[in-house]
């Protein structure tokens, strides 16, 4: 369980390398997903209050100020008409797709960087890291069949 833990709340892994893990080990797939999405979801609040403390800490720093803002305003020159047309929900379907660099650590950094509502943006995490869970289960689970009914032909 702790290996299982330990990639549900690592930055490449999250819930892509904790459910396979743990499913390969003989877990129980409801038990796999609620614990794996369970330590997943804690991500956000941790990013959160790590990227106030060192912002915090560095905002006096002249270099850290020049580059931080440089990097907010290229990411809100380049986001800001998908954030203000999704606004959170967009945090949460960024979440939700199950591919790397798509987790709730790099959402949750970019609505950081956003200047997005802490709160909100973990409910949203939340809800993107639910759906990315049940993806992944199904195909950990079922394999890539789990999805066959997008390729099936309807004959009447």
């Amino acid at each position: 369980m702790l290996i299982g833990a330990v990639l549900a709340f690592a930055p490449i892994s999250e819930l892509r390398g904790a459910i396979p893990f743990l499913l390969a080990r003989g877990g129980n797939p409801i038990s796999v997903y609620l614990f794996s999405v369970c330590i997943n979801a804690l991500i956000s609040p941790f990013v959160f209050f790590f990227l106030n403390t060192l912002h915090r800490l560095l905002v006096h720093v002249p270099v850290y100020t020049r580059l931080f803002n440089a990097l907010v305003e290229r990411a809100r020159g380049k986001l800001e008409e998908k954030v203000e047309k999704y606004e959170y929900w967009g945090v949460s379907i960024f979440v939700a797709i199950p591919l790397p660099v798509t987790g709730a650590w790099t959402g949750t950094l970019g609505a950081w960087i956003l200047g997005l509502d802490p709160r909100r943006t973990f409910l949203h995490v939340i809800f993107g890291v639910c759906v990315a869970g049940i993806i992944v289960l199904l195909v950990s689970y079922f394999g890539i069949e789990a999805f066959s009914f997008f390729t099936k032909s309807i004959s009447y």
